[in-house]
């Protein structure tokens, strides 16, 4: 018999973190899932198995730090032992036989090492823990008649989804996460063209036999959200912008009621499309670049006077402005560059401009200087400057920009020593973020 529905007002609203604990077992996935004891408040009886679990406290800040809270306190496992590897899409369901409200905020955490394993020390809300495969315990098989917690597969899926996807466009998403985590040296537009890509070999990599279109379109948007969240979160207003417009145009596909092989080969061109245009706005944004240098400065037309221009870092787009200024204008360019520590992208960005200025037909190197400095040298290399050039890693509802390290010195110490320097932010619109509080402006992952 179906437990009657509780009275509006009465259920009791609680907001939860599921912890799920990685392992790597001689190359397979194993997943930790704990036996809960009779102390505990909730789903005690029969000793349900679980994940690490526990309430997102006021003092915690965010579910994440209740979730590494909740950990240390039941199984003393800490950054030492643990990394993050994804967070799950939170979501909220009612159980009537505890008169709850569950909102749940899931996450995988892998083990270092596998000598990690030795240091899990559970406290009283447990009386013992083993090992299971995930996949098996999604399609509900892996862990036998064993009770557990409600909706243990839900909130395991939204962090595992491998079972989902398939093992080829599972590998795919799996290794393109990892990829973007860990670049450090690309721009934001780069980390979005390679969300875009690692997309496409999803869709492309999907099994689409026995898959209805709507199971297959919430199970591409579930892939766009892990490439927004659990990528790189500090460029993640880029990378939504350019998943959204994608996302937006294979709704336009799917709309037309195509079945889901047909739909598979419409969204990759669809996403294909999409990645040429982006290309083709790096171009007017250069052209604009060079437009403005053009009007701010055309009394030094035909002055031996160069237009000295301080940047840093390496993106993309400030790399293809400068190019097409310096091959298309008339003005000399002093470009000085901070070196932009500690992978030295700024190194990078010189080198690339020298390149292009000497693959230039006629070579472009007897009209223009390009300089690097180091990062601490930024006062110095801002002096007599016209012009600071940064990019726009976030771009807030507000106007505040959030930028590589060292961009704040930089337009500061050209402010002092050159009053009259111009200061000019060089981003696309999709790089807008939200509106939202300003410390998920400046935010970034916990990641390692």
């Amino acid at each position: 018999m179906t437990p009657p529905s509780n009275i509006a007002g009465e259920w009791k609203k609680r907001s939860v973190v599921s912890c799920f604990i990685l392992k790597l077992d001689d190359g397979q996935p194993r997943v930790a899932f704990f036996r809960r004891s009779d102390k505990v408040s909730t789903y005690r009886h029969s000793h349900h198995l679980a994940p690490i679990s526990g309430s997102v406290d006021v003092a915690d800040g965010s579910p994440l730090a209740a979730a590494w809270r909740e950990l240390a306190e039941e199984t003393t496992l800490t950054t030492d032992s643990l990394s993050l590897l994804r967070q799950g899409k939170e979501y909220t369901f009612q159980d009537p036989s505890v008169s709850r409200e569950w909102t749940i905020f899931p996450f995988l955490f892998r083990l270092k090492t596998p000598a990690d394993e030795q240091r899990i020390r559970t406290d009283w809300e447990h009386e013992g823990w083993a090992w299971h495969d995930p996949g098996a315990v999604i399609r509900g098989d892996g862990l036998g008649g064993l009770n557990r917690v409600p909706r243990l597969d839900e909130s395991l899926r939204r962090v595992w989804f491998e079972t989902d996807l398939g093992p080829e466009a599972g590998e795919v998403l799996s290794r393109g996460l990892d990829a973007l985590a860990h670049d450090h040296e690309s721009g934001a537009r780069q980390l979005a063209d390679a969300a875009l890509q690692t997309l496409r070999g999803v869709i492309a990599g999907m099994n689409t036999r026995d898959r209805e279109p709507d199971v297959w379109w919430v199970t591409v948007r579930f892939a766009a959200w892990h490439l927004w969240k659990n990528g790189r979160e500090s460029m993640g207003a880029p990378i939504m912008s350019a998943l959204l417009a994608v996302l937006s145009g294979i709704e336009r596909v799917l709309e037309k009621g195509q079945q889901t092989d047909q739909l598979r080969g419409a969204a990759l061109r669809e996403l294909d499309a999409h990645v040429a245009a982006r290309k083709e706005s790096v171009d007017l944004i250069s052209r604009a670049v060079a437009a403005y240098v053009e009007d701010t400065f055309r009394s030094r037309r035909g002055s031996h006077k160069p237009i000295c221009i301080l940047t840093l870092s390496e993106s993309s787009t400030i790399r293809q402005a400068l190019r097409r200024v310096a091959l298309e204008s008339s003005f000399h360019l002093d470009l000085r560059i901070l070196e932009s520590r500690p992978l030295y992208e700024g190194v990078s960005l010189a080198g690339k401009l020298a390149e292009d200025l000497f693959a230039a037909a006629p070579p472009a190197t007897g009209t223009h200087s390009i300089t690097l400095y180091t990062d601490a040298s930024a006062a110095l290399a801002a002096s007599d400057v016209d012009l600071v050039i940064i990019g726009g890693d976030r771009v807030a509802a507000s106007g505040d920009v959030s930028n590589k390290t060292g961009s704040l010195p930089a337009v500061l110490s050209a402010k002092y020593v050159a009053p009259t320097a111009r200061v000019v932010v060089v981003a696309e619109s999709g790089k807008t973020a939200l509106p939202g509080r300003s410390d998920d402006h400046f935010g970034c992952s916990q990641r390692a």
